[in-house]
């Protein structure tokens, strides 16, 4: 039985229809996996977590990144292995991340997992983990 809680009212970096980019390293950090490696993943950290993940957004054209949505400042704690990047405010360079919105049409992105109450955010360290378990 799933016992967690949609989000009431979406965060504010969420945007309200359709697509946003959103700065990295401001609500969130992000961490970007593409393809098959994205995916495998996200299968394995939702399975983990019973399906309750964290915000994960997912492009459907171009290299069909996924985006693991960190807490603020956290990304830049990990060594990602290649070919896994972090982007954060700590970069030498800004990073932008499309968010889609949690109702409608929002095409070319989804949301692989939502934001909920009880898992705002993606927990690093359990990425970092399965991240360098599925590039072994």
């Amino acid at each position: 039985m799933n016992l967690r809680k949609p989000l009431d009212s979406a965060p504010t970096w969420v945007p309200a229809t359709g697509h946003a980019l959103r700065h990295a390293g401001v609500h969130f950090d992000a961490v970007r996996i593409g393809g098959f490696l994205g995916e495998d993943v996200a299968y394995r950290l939702m399975a983990f977590t019973d399906f309750q993940a964290g915000p994960i957004v997912r492009e459907a054209t171009g290299e069909r990144n996924l985006y693991f949505l960190l807490p603020p400042r956290t990304a830049a704690e990990y060594a990602w292995p290649a070919p896994v990047r972090a982007l954060s405010g700590n970069g030498r360079s800004e990073a932008y991340v499309g968010i889609p919105a949690l109702h409608g049409t929002t095409w070319p992105l989804d949301w692989r997992s939502r934001p909920t109450l009880e898992d705002p955010f993606v927990e690093p360290k359990l990425l970092h983990r399965l991240v360098k378990s599925a590039v072994r």
